[in-house]
This record gives C-alpha cells, structure tokens and sequence, in this order.
C-alpha cells in the first residue's frame, strides 16, 4: 500500500529543476544574460504594435539611434530584416566580439538627428 501511494506522490512532484535556457538575440545570436534583456516591440507600440521579442539591451537600442517607428512599423518589423540592413551588419560584426554582458551608450544616427 505504501509503495502505491509513495509512487502517485512521486508521479504529482514538480520536475526536477532543469537550467534555465538561454534565450538569443535574434540580431547578433549571442545569448542574452538577464541583465541585458530588453523587450522590443517587433512593430513600435505607438504604431499599434502588440508582438516583443527580447534583445540584447545594446541591440535594442542600436536600432532606435539607426530607424525612425515609421521605418520600424513599415519596413524593418522582423530581425531577419533588420540583420540585413548595411549599418546594423556593421554594428553586429563589431558587437559580436564583445562580452555577452558588453553595453555601452549608443549614439543616435546622424540622419534621424535632424528629424527629432
């Protein structure tokens, strides 16, 4: 009897605790360590978007100094898209060898200073 009731009571605990997995930045595919976690909206809130996906802190905000929410909501609304844009291949080469951790303050594009 015991062994029954010591089985079901085995059956109903909680998994073992598995590690956490890492989530990727779908921008530079390095790994996200949770002090470097941003949401981003895939099409800005203001422009009625709902859909986030997480990056890097630094990726995230590269992409707001590079576009405009027009230009996030009409044409770079999937990474995919943004990973193909000329000044973000160069900011991705250039931040993939930099610690997963790495952030530094990012500088607004000189063509969106104008339009603030």
């Amino acid at each position: 009897m015991i062994g029954k009731i010591r089985q079901k009571l085995i059956s109903q605990e909680i998994p073992a605790i598995q590690k956490p997995v890492a989530i990727i930045c779908p921008i530079c595919d390095r790994p996200i360590p949770d002090s470097q976690k941003d949401a981003h909206h895939l099409i800005p809130k203001s422009k009625g978007g709902k859909t986030t996906e997480y990056l890097h802190r630094i990726c995230h905000k590269q992409i707001h100094a590079l576009f405009t929410e027009s230009e996030l909501d009409q044409q770079y609304h999937h990474a995919q898209i943004l990973r193909e844009h000329p000044e973000m291949k160069k900011f991705i080469q250039w931040v993939k060898g930099k610690p997963n951790s790495f952030y530094e303050k990012t500088r607004k594009s000189t063509r969106l200073k104008g339009s603030s």
